[in-house]
């Protein structure tokens, strides 16, 4: 039996949260935390601080800090003294969603964040917030920087992040910071920050096992203990899903582990991780086969298989009372195979049928030998291809941190100063083989192999090594000019090298270097003790991937994320970001009332876009696109007691281009060269503008409870109509619902349906090809719908048992 433990954290605890590689963590507890504490911290720590539990209280209360890098960190500054929106998910708030991926907790409990399956599989999903992207699919530009226990995660060649090897069962908290440089490169929207359990904030064993549709069967089983001064905690989780769309299931093993050592001013923790997954990624399809069937395919096989090892030190002293010393070490070993079955450029010559052409029906299709491959098909043969890629990382990388809380002219002051350096290798290899494609749309291969083929544009098999060098240096201070208004400023220096060598030719030989320095200025004011406003300025940058540079030349494009062409020289996108907002919470007769309310602009300059290729469909560069702005608003408003807990938000965010720029397109409104014509203005495909979201949870007595949530996201552009023409990808509700029963101490009882009104819906749309293949659903007669999707599973049950020791 496969185990799956989740925290039964049901209650208030105090949360810590991070900033640049930072940790967000809720407070250690003595025990499992039970449902009628308090957990509280005191508010000096001349040592490592124990929990004490005051009394019971009829509402969960949390505290937030937030501090600069690496595990138990010198105190932190309070929540009300960050000039910026902060989001913090529990893991009480990630058990509720009784689901394996974290990302559902993101999408439910923070406004600006919507999700969608790009790669047709709810394991490897793109988190998208106020319109920057964090993607495991290659070629996505991304634009949020991921940190887990204080190491950027974000993988080396293309900045993807694979939420799927993240175990979800052995995370304490979730951090969204915005706003702020110290995060490093890409934190142009902001950063994720995973706090990951330890053996002293986590007591005692819990197993967890749930089944449910589309076999659906998932466990874990998670234990920790502290002994003296040393805490131990491990975690491992499985996972197997069928899927509702054909060629579809998903395996997910997972493993994490933590040993600590602490004493009275110093912390050391040694943790690691591991994990076997693999998916069917079953991409988007056209609407005429959904419309035949929910759950189909389009070109099979579509399959991604994601290996990961990481080995993480941490390390905390407090030199003297008023200076403490911090560090980290890591090595992320990381492997990625991805088998995609695709409508093919090759087919029979005009002139001689017996010899096969790529792209049109002159141009050769090479062998490996470099000579013409002869057509071993039959002429009624519908020829596919299958892409096959293999991308091996290995990142290893130090960070050190010194923070001293001196008063500066006898006002309170916080000082941060810190370093980092990581350092990545990587090696990229791609073939394709030729097949042919049945009436299922699944291509099998023939063993015939593409050699370099196709004038300008080409295909052929890849080998190439990328490193990657990043280095920063960063300072911060908080300063309290009154103990109602502080301000803070600072900013980071980073220096991103990258190296490109072909290791079958010379096209993709490059090297590039990127510099910049990242200020922030900003304040907070404490109107009342229940009101804080907060205003800041800061500036980000993200340097290009090396998969970007290998595939950025208009002129020789290529199939994104397979093959790459050519290095031409791409600049940095630097993001620009204001953002003011007020926020607090009040004691009411009914319990705590807490809400906020901001505004948020981010300019980018020389932002990077994925461009179809107008010379064949199928094909792409990356290109800076001018400057493109993302603004918007975010509310929310809780109410928490000890029997009920409502939520809800609502966000707006405003995407749009702001130069004018024409660039291919595979939109049915593309002119004759393939091109449309964006204008300043166009809104930016696959951001939807609005978000609702509603959350309600109530005990009916003190072992039953009930809830659901609700989400409401509006329509948006399809990806590929940057020119607005088309019309939208249609908005969505969903309504889920769930309910548990503690039969005694040690036994749990939870149900729960997810799209409880069966809503047939899509989270994001693109175009394709019509002509590439014909339509085998509808007896080999032509497409002639261009827009492609991704379903959204249909209504599903679960139901799980879960033991607490």
């Amino acid at each position: 039996m496969r185990v799956r433990v989740l925290l039964m954290a049901s209650i208030s605890t105090s949360f810590i949260v991070a900033s640049d590689a930072g940790l967000a963590q809720e407070e250690p507890s003595e025990g499992h935390v039970l449902p009628t504490l308090r957990v509280t911290m005191p508010t000096h720590r001349a040592k490592p601080a124990r929990p004490k539990i005051t009394a019971p209280v009829a509402s969960p209360v949390t505290r937030l800090r937030v501090y600069p890098i690496t595990p138990g960190s010198a105190g932190g500054i309070d929540v009300d003294k960050v000039p910026a929106s902060v989001n913090v998910v529990g893991a009480s708030q990630i058990e509720r969603t009784d689901s394996p991926n974290v990302t559902d907790a993101l999408k439910q409990n923070i406004p600006g964040v919507s999700i969608n399956d790009v790669a047709g599989n709810p394991f490897r999903p793109n988190v998208e917030f106020r319109g920057f992207v964090a993607s495991p699919v290659e070629g996505t530009p991304q634009g949020l920087a991921v940190y887990q226990n204080g190491v950027r995660i974000n993988e080396a060649f293309g900045d993807t992040v694979n939420w799927d090897l993240i175990p979800t069962a052995a995370i304490q908290s979730v951090t969204l910071v915005t706003n702020n440089p110290a995060f490093g490169l890409n934190a142009l929207g902001g950063a994720v920050d995973i706090r990951m359990k330890n053996g002293f904030n986590y007591h005692g064993a819990e197993i967890n096992t749930m089944g449910g549709s589309y076999g659906r069967i998932q466990s874990s089983l998670q234990w920790g203990k502290q002994v003296g001064d040393f805490g131990v905690y491990a975690a491992l989780e499985g996972v197997h899903d069928d899927g509702f769309r054909n060629f579809s299931p998903s395996d997910i093993r997972r493993f994490y582990g933590d040993i600590g050592y602490r004493s009275e001013g110093s912390e050391f923790h040694v943790n690691m991780g591991v994990a076997d997954n693999k998916f069917g990624a079953t991409a988007t399809a056209p609407v005429e086969l959904l419309d035949q069937f929910w759950g189909a395919t389009y070109t099979t096989p579509q399959t991604t298989e994601n290996r990961v090892g990481y080995l993480n030190f941490t390390g905390k002293v407090e030199a003297t009372p008023t200076w403490t010393l911090e560090g980290t070490a890591h090595l992320r070993v990381f492997e990625q195979q991805a088998v995609d079955g695709n409508p093919t450029r090759t087919q029979p010559c005009d002139a001689d049928p017996t010899l096969l052409c790529f792209g049109n029906g002159v141009t050769p299709a090479n062998g490996l030998n470099g000579a013409q491959l002869a057509n071993p098909f039959a002429p009624d043969a519908v020829l596919g291809e299958i892409d096959r890629t293999l991308t091996r990382s290995t990142t290893t990388g130090a960070s050190v941190q010194a923070t001293n809380t001196d008063e500066l002219f006898g006002h309170a002051n916080r000082f941060v100063v810190g370093t980092s350096f990581d350092y990545s290798t990587t090696r990229f290899n791609a073939s394709a083989e030729l097949g042919t494609m049945g009436p299922n749309f699944v291509v099998t291969g023939s063993g015939t192999f593409l050699g370099q083929s196709g004038a300008p544009v080409s295909i052929g098999p890849v080998a190439l090594r990328a490193t990657n060098q990043y280095t920063g240096l960063y300072a911060l201070d908080t300063f309290d000019v009154t103990k109602a208004f502080s301000i803070t400023a600072g900013g980071r220096y980073n220096d991103a090298r990258i190296a490109l060598e072909d290791q079958i030719g010379t096209a993709l030989n490059g090297n590039q270097t990127f510099d910049r320095f990242n200020p922030i200025i900003g304040g907070t004011y404490k109107i009342t003790p229940e009101l804080t406003a907060y205003a800041s300025y800061s500036e980000a940058n993200r340097a290009p991937t090396p998969l970007e540079l290998g595939c950025a030349d208009p002129a020789h494009p290529c199939l994104i994320a397979t093959f790459l062409v050519s290095d031409p020289p791409l600049k940095q996108v630097v993001s620009r970001t204001v953002e003011a907002g007020f926020r607090g919470s009040e004691e009411l007769g009914i319990g705590t009332l807490s809400w906020k309310f901001g505004g948020f602009r981010t300019r980018n300059v020389d932002d990077i876009l994925a461009i179809p290729s107008p010379v064949l469909q199928g094909f792409g560069y990356f290109q800076n696109v001018g400057d493109t702005r993302r603004q918007g608003i975010e509310a929310e408003v809780t109410l928490k007691s000890s029997t009920l807990q409502l939520s809800a938000s609502y966000a707006l965010v405003d995407a749009r281009f702001l130069d004018a720029l024409k660039v291919g397109s595979n939109s049915p409104f593309a002119d004759a060269e393939g091109n449309v014509q964006i204008l300043p203005g166009n809104q930016i495909p696959a951001v939807p503008r609005h978000r609702i979201k509603a959350s309600v949870d109530y005990s009916i007595t003190d072992a039953f409870k009930i809830g659901g949530d609700a989400l409401f996201v509006s329509s948006q552009y399809f990806v590929g109509d940057e020119s607005n023409q088309a019309a939208k990808l249609p908005g969505y509700a969903v309504f889920n619902l769930r309910s548990s029963y503690q039969i005694d101490k040690t036994f749990q009882i939870y149900a729960r349906v997810d799209n409880l009104f069966d809503n047939r819906y899509a989270t994001y749309g693109t175009f394709f090809d019509t002509g590439a293949i014909p339509n085998f659903a509808n007896g080999g007669a032509p497409f002639t719908d261009a827009r492609s999707l991704s379903p959204a599973r249909p209504r599903s049950f679960y139901v799980g048992l879960k033991a607490t020791f």
